[in-house]
């Protein structure tokens, strides 16, 4: 099946009358790469770790970009099953449909089956509006804190609300 693109995500947001705003920016692969948009782009700006455990569970931990998340006991507070490692770029296009540097919860639109578990730490969802990419690294799209949620949800992806960060 095909990945949902930007304007299919737009669409999905609309349908769900949750309101958004995107930018378009060069492609950013990293948080340090997209530092410099600060100021530019109002909001909380987020990270995306896409992990895998060893019985082949995937989840997608999301955070603030500053937050410091420590991969050696997360698995504790998620759920997973031993220590955690970063998936790969193949599963991540096949569940999620982004490539890396495209990782974000708007990919739970392309998880038509509920392979990835997404994990929110608790401190990101206190900060609103929050910045993802919309599928593509080459924008950023802003919503609220409970409208992520509200996506989340409306994908089949109930997501798990925790302190994740240190």
């Amino acid at each position: 099946m095909t990945p949902a693109t930007p304007q299919d995500l737009f669409a999905f947001l609309g349908r769900l009358g949750i309101a958004y705003q995107t930018v378009e920016h060069e492609a950013l692969f990293s948080v340090e790469q997209s530092q410099h948009l600060r100021g530019e782009i109002p909001g909380a700006h987020t990270k995306n770790l896409f992990l895998i455990d060893r019985k082949d569970r995937l989840f997608l931990v999301v955070a603030g970009e500053e937050a410091k998340i420590d991969l050696k006991s997360l698995h504790h507070k998620i759920g997973a099953s031993g220590r955690l490692s970063f998936g790969k770029p193949d599963r991540m296009q096949e569940t999620l449909g982004v490539t890396p540097g495209s990782v974000t919860p708007f990919g739970a639109i392309n998880d038509r089956e509920g392979r990835v578990q997404i994990a929110l730490d608790a401190a990101l969802l206190k900060q609103s509006p929050l910045n993802f990419h919309p599928l593509v690294n080459t924008m950023s799209t802003r919503i609220g804190a409970d409208d992520l949620v509200r996506f989340l949800e409306a994908t089949g992806h109930k997501p798990l609300i925790a302190p994740l960060s240190e």
